[in-house]
């Protein structure tokens, strides 16, 4: 623990609160009270989410541990802003629903990578011997 500042400790703590809020008002509801027929991927997807909520708030008592949690976030929304909203947005397909959710990943691969203590991250996950396979 003597690796990270406490204050870059606070700063996860406040990214995995609001993960844990905003996705804990946007999804659990949905996920919730949704109706019968629900498209298998946007169910997935809702539950992957879901999921993700759980484990950030693990992430406000363990910001280190749950780190994982804080590169899924970072890595999901950069590969569907790459994949996604990109191509639509050079081929001005862009509709008002899909800037809103391209806006939204804009703000996390902003805010994440400088809430995520880097050399702590290359230290124990790059650098660091792998765990034994037998």
């Amino acid at each position: 623990m003597s690796e990270v500042s406490l204050f870059r400790l606070y700063l996860m703590r406040a990214a995995y609160l609001l993960l844990a809020v905003g996705l804990g008002f946007d999804i659990w509801p949905v996920l919730i009270h949704h109706g019968s027929e629900w498209a298998l991927l946007h169910g997935a997807a809702a539950s992957l989410l879901a999921a993700l909520s759980i484990l950030a708030v693990f992430g406000l008592r363990y910001p280190l541990h749950m780190l994982p949690a804080l590169l899924f976030e970072l890595l999901w929304k950069a590969i569907w802003l790459v994949a996604i909203a990109f191509p639509l947005w050079s081929a001005h397909r862009l509709n008002a629903q899909t800037w809103a959710m391209a806006y939204t990943c804009l703000a996390a691969i902003v805010i994440v990578p400088l809430v995520i203590p880097w050399p702590y991250f290359f230290a124990h996950y790059v650098k660091a011997r792998g765990d034994r396979w037998r």
